[in-house]
């Protein structure tokens, strides 16, 4: 159901969009947490591994499809708020066909450069194979996670946050049953575990477009909307490239830290592959609830209504720390107990690396969660040159200091120090950007 998020007490509007966008990417990332859940209970440390190498290589794909969504959805729920629904249509129908293209030329750039980029990261002979394996399958399915996201910030920018959770909830638990049927039963390996995420995306796509399409459908506008205009992708553009050269220059550093990592052997990469999936499932919701503060402030924007974008930050701030507590408790306290999920032993290296990995990044949830609801409101208000700003800053700081610590006598403990640092200098800059940002339905982009 459509929700006009310019009406009503702004804390509860957002939180009540805002929770079912937060269960919704608990179970997206249920998808990558099922890989390695199972690569490591039922195939063995070096799939762990393999899934978990693979995986830094992914989020560059993801990166582009994430710039893809987060345009849209900024776009789109600025004609929505603005009642401006012929628009609406176009920037839909127009970022579909724009994301298509630039899927295909990923496609082919990544099955052709697949065994190249996991050769840059020094990915140990080991466990090449089958990362390359996972990484060609993974590609395969790139234009499910295009369309899938580009659907789930259409239904957000409209208000709808409960329709992404009803889909989701039902692919992820179907991956980890698929998981775990073509890894046991049909003795698939490492390709059992991709095939399964790709046929469970798939679905869970579809259905979402086809829904998109049937609600678009019902909104009425004056006169047939545009299918494509070069005009408005250049304002999904102008909101979506930096969004995809943020990700990406943070999934490059991600590659060069994991280069750094693979340097320490086949059991960190275990340990730092589960550890950084658990840590990675507290960040992304982070940043989708920051998605969705985006569409709030976009929305409110649009209809002109400045002061509740600030009403917004504070609202997400409750929100978000209100989470960070119970998380940062859990996996600084009962972090062994989650490792489990991925390992057998007890003991060792492989779960001793990510036991102190999360011991030292959880405490910081508060502080970068508060930067990615800055980051939400600049997103939505179209301040990118601020908001790049300070994501770069925390990138490079993760990426030099990460080389330069594990060349200490702190080894690789010197690299997860690298987290922290970075975080939160970066949400300093964030959250005085914020406040120096007016949101008038008439500013400029800052």
């Amino acid at each position: 159901m459509n929700k006009d998020l310019t009406v009503g007490e702004p804390q509860k509007v957002l939180w009540a969009f805002c929770l079912p966008l937060f269960g919704s990417i608990i179970f997206q990332q249920l998808y990558n947490i099922a890989d390695s859940f199972v690569a490591g209970k039922f195939v063995g440390e070096n799939a762990l591994a393999a899934v978990g190498n693979s995986y830094e290589i992914t989020l560059i794909f993801i990166a582009f499809a994430f710039g893809c969504n987060i345009g849209c959805s900024v776009i789109v729920s600025r004609h929505f708020g603005a009642k401006d629904y012929r628009q609406m249509k176009t920037a839909v129908t127009t970022t579909f066909i724009a994301s298509a293209v630039l899927c295909a030329l990923l496609m082919i750039g990544g099955l052709v450069c697949s065994g190249k980029l996991l050769g840059l990261i020094n990915t140990p002979a080991e466990i090449f194979d089958d990362s390359k394996l996972y990484l060609i399958i993974y590609i395969w399915g790139l234009p499910f996670l295009f369309f899938y996201n580009i659907a789930t910030g259409i239904f957000s920018a409209m208000g709808d946050s409960k329709t992404p959770f009803i889909f989701l909830a039902f692919s992820s638990t179907a991956n980890i049953l698929v998981d775990i049927l073509f890894v046991t039963a049909f003795k698939m390996g490492v390709a059992g575990v991709a095939w399964a995420t790709f046929l469970c995306q798939g679905i869970s796509c579809v259905l979402a477009v086809i829904v998109i399409f049937i609600r678009l459908k019902k909104i009425e506008t004056e006169g047939n909307s545009t299918v494509f205009s070069w005009n408005v992708l250049g304002q999904v553009a102008l909101i979506a490239v930096p969004s995809i050269f943020q990700q990406s220059f943070i999934s490059v550093g991600n590659i060069i830290i994991q280069s750094v990592i693979n340097s320490f052997g086949a059991s960190v990469i275990a340990g730092y592959a589960a550890g950084v999936k658990l840590n990675n499932l507290v960040i992304t919701s982070f940043t989708t609830i920051g998605n969705g503060i985006s569409n709030y402030a976009s929305q409110n924007i649009g209809a002109g209504k400045p002061e509740r974008v600030k009403q917004g930050f504070g609202a997400g701030i409750k929100l978000v720390w209100s989470i960070s507590l119970p998380l940062a408790l859990l996996y600084i306290f009962g972090g062994r107990y989650l490792l489990y999920l991925f390992m057998d032993e007890p003991a060792g290296l492989a779960i001793n690396t990510g036991i102190m990995f999360m011991r030292i990044v959880a405490p910081f949830y508060f502080v970068v969660s508060a930067k990615l609801v800055a980051d939400g409101i600049l997103r939505g208000a179209g301040m990118m040159k601020q908001f790049m700003s300070a994501t770069f800053t925390d990138l490079i700081l993760r990426v030099v200091l990460a080389v330069f610590l594990s060349k200490t006598a702190l080894g690789v403990t010197g690299i997860w120090c690298a987290w922290p640092i970075g975080w939160s200098i970066a949400t300093v800059m964030s959250v005085l950007f914020y406040h120096s940002g007016k949101f008038g339905a008439n500013d400029k982009q800052r």
